[in-house]
């Protein structure tokens, strides 16, 4: 990424989500009184009097913890200081300064990287109250709220002055943007590693590891992408937990502005109920998706199996039947170059545009070999044909009444136009227009 990074770390609890969304101007990250609630690294691109840069928040610290969890969050954090240009530490005025907090100094130091403190829940700030955390022996302290604001303004003044580099283009503005979504435990955050190749996520076997919506980008072949790996998304009477329930949302966000949609389900587990509701959502958005089955390498075969497979997936997903699929294991890594490949091909037909003769020719032949229906009397017609929009591709129609237009009809129009123009894998819109009322679509 052309714009520097400013990391945000410190202990648990301190108020880093907090500070985070402050900055951010969103609630983007997790804010919850409950140690561990941030677990993955989590991006946003700020701007703060014109210089770029890009917010990671972070998980709570515990150097010493012997917790699983705790371990992954401590290799996410390297991974984040890693990347950072400037570190803003977090430290929590109302508990004082701990010995964890020094345990985090001493580490910051080694990055031989720029380091502010920031001093957090400091209500009524005087330059007194903040002596003592001089001794963490870093560099500025600044005093501030994070809930209230207070005292971030100067604080963002002094990470924009320690950037190495101010205003960049955003090499990753244009961009494929990624969603990967699913249930919980289908293996999402595996399948994210496999194609970085390196584990930018967290990977266990619990269910619900992943919590945040993470953005990592990275190029392939010359061109850039962006993935989001996803919160696991469970049915609505399973999530009990108002974190869990962030989590949620947040997925939905980013399946709202990815660009394609992985739906990756659990081949072992089979097709489930939320399965469909996922696909589901991903199909109302008007998104490029693929399906992608996983642990496909410990479903047991016959000949016929992968034919049983995708004759349950058009049964299940008939609403959506332009889905493209890909029967992976990313834990083996087995098909797993093929997902990229096939994200491009549905981001390339969700892009298309399509001359207006040629869709006009195709409506046409589709016309005289099944006439538009009628109601009460009163015949469709249909006059002309233009593409208004991409992603998903919006055709608009010209007619003479669109209250004539069937449901079946406008499916019947639809698959010939994905015929004539193979647009497998992204749905499409119908815009009908007439001259006495205002354009909606179907």
């Amino acid at each position: 990424m052309t714009r520097p990074i400013v990391a945000v770390v410190g202990r648990p609890n301190v108020g880093k989500s907090t500070l985070f969304n402050k900055i951010v101007g969103h609630r983007i990250s997790i804010v919850q009184d409950r140690a561990g609630v941030t677990r993955d690294r989590l991006y946003a691109d700020c701007e703060w009097c014109g210089n770029l840069f890009t917010l990671v928040d972070t998980g709570g610290l515990e150097l010493k913890s012997d917790d699983v969890m705790f371990s992954f969050i401590r290799e996410q954090v390297i991974l984040a200081l890693d990347t950072a240009e400037v570190i803003i530490f977090v430290v929590d005025y109302k508990t004082g300064l701990t010995a964890e907090d020094y345990e985090v100094a001493s580490m910051l130091r080694r990055t031989k990287k720029p380091v502010i403190v920031a001093v957090n829940k400091v209500d009524h700030y005087t330059p007194e109250a903040i002596c003592d955390y001089y001794s963490l022996g870093l560099g500025e302290i600044f005093g501030i709220s994070a809930e209230a604001g207070t005292g971030v303004a100067d604080m963002l003044d002094e990470v924009v002055k320690e950037l190495k580099s101010h205003v960049h283009e955003d090499e990753y503005q244009d961009a494929i943007k990624i969603a990967v979504v699913g249930r919980p435990n289908a293996g999402k955050s595996s399948l994210v590693n496999k194609i970085l190749g390196y584990d930018r996520t967290i990977v266990s076997d619990i269910a619900g590891t992943t919590r945040d919506a993470i953005d990592t980008p990275f190029t392939r072949d010359g061109k850039r992408y962006v993935i989001i790996d996803t919160a696991g998304m469970r049915r609505q009477r399973s999530v009990d937990d108002s974190v869990e329930s962030f989590s949620v949302m947040r997925a939905m966000y980013a399946i709202s502005r990815a660009d394609v949609c992985l739906i990756v389900i659990d081949a072992e587990a089979g097709i489930t109920e939320q399965d469909v509701r996922i696909a589901g959502y991903v199909h109302e958005e008007g998104k490029a998706s693929v399906v992608v089955m996983n642990k496909w390498d410990i479903v047991e075969k016959d000949t016929y199996t992968i034919n049983k497979f995708n004759d349950q997936l058009k049964q299940d997903l008939k609403f959506m039947d332009y889905f493209r699929s890909v029967y992976i294991s990313a834990r083996t890594g087995k098909r797993v170059d093929q997902v990229l490949t096939m994200v491009d091909e549905v981001h390339e037909r969700a892009t298309t545009k399509i001359k207006t003769g040629l869709l006009n020719d195709v409506i046409q032949d589709a016309i005289s070999a099944n006439e538009p229906p009628s109601k009460n009397g009163k015949r469709l017609k249909i006059f002309y044909c233009t593409q208004v929009d991409v992603q998903p591709p919006v055709f608009a129609l010209f007619v003479n009444d669109k209250t004539v237009m069937h449901f079946s009809y406008k499916r019947y129009l639809e698959n010939a136009l994905r015929s004539a123009f193979s647009l497998e894998g992204t749905p499409i819109r119908f815009s009908l227009r007439d001259k006495s009322e205002e354009d909606y679509t179907v």
